[in-house]
């Protein structure tokens, strides 16, 4: 599933369809009809959290790539597409395996952008004030909450807990203050650590507990298990993330 940073990847990679006017458009969607998108501008693409949104003048749709979910833009792939979008310069933004739903078009009502931790509004102080009302949240379920942290993900929830050494079943509410704190800045930090890597093609390698065998900090043996009510993958080190008390 692509996490916040692979969205606005998407976003700068087709900025320059945006006032642009879709020639056509075709694909086995039933969110929308796409011949009512024929003819229309794009007024704005954005993102928030895991999603990619298209703002149209009489309508506005997000994209949601679920776990294998992908795109292409001025290239298709061997399968039919979700929605393609043919443009006004002769490009192509072309969805695959991946669910779309109309949205609200006035998006600042559907979307609180200071829950993003991708975006320029993003409110540290929010994200605070809905872990401390949530305590018994455990680490690994409370990164992946997207009403606090849209955008993180599972790779971000494994190296932020690693990075800041918190076992991902500690409650929120057992942190000190400090490292609460400490959690809350991490994500934001690591998610354009995560970006930054990306674009240069060397993510994976800067991975330090996310599929990895062994702590690099204490030379034994990562624990891997599904964990929380997410159920997702966690790895980490019974040594040095320490596992805080209720």
């Amino acid at each position: 599933m692509p996490e916040g940073p692979s969205l606005v990847i998407l976003r700068e990679e087709a900025a320059r369809f945006e006032g642009q006017e879709i020639i056509t458009a075709e694909g086995n969607t039933d969110a929308l009809e796409p011949a009512e998108l024929v003819g229309q501008p794009i007024l704005s693409l954005r993102t928030f959290g895991k999603q990619f949104i298209v703002e149209l003048p009489d309508m506005a749709f997000r994209v949601h790539f679920m776990l294998f979910g992908s795109y292409r833009i001025d290239e298709r792939k061997d399968r039919p597409p979700r929605l393609a979008l043919g443009m006004q310069d002769g490009g192509e933004l072309n969805f695959y395996g991946c669910s779309i739903k109309l949205v609200d078009t006035d998006l600042d009502s559907v979307y609180d952008w200071s829950g993003d931790v991708m975006s320029d509004q993003w409110s540290a102080r929010k994200a605070l004030k809905k872990l401390r009302a949530a305590p018994a949240t455990l680490a690994c379920d409370a990164l992946l909450d997207q009403t606090i942290f849209a955008g993180v993900g599972n790779i971000v929830k494994n190296e932020v807990l690693f990075r800041i050494k918190v076992h991902p079943l500690s409650p929120v509410g057992a942190l000190p203050p400090a490292k609460l704190r400490e959690l809350v800045t991490e994500a934001r930090q690591y998610c354009f650590d995560f970006l930054a890597w990306k674009k240069a093609f060397v993510l994976r390698q800067n991975w330090l507990a996310h599929k990895k065998v062994a702590c690099p900090r204490c030379k034994i043996k990562f624990t891997k298990a599904h964990l929380g009510t997410t159920n997702r993958r966690s790895f980490f080190c019974e040594s040095c993330q320490k596992r805080y008390p209720r």
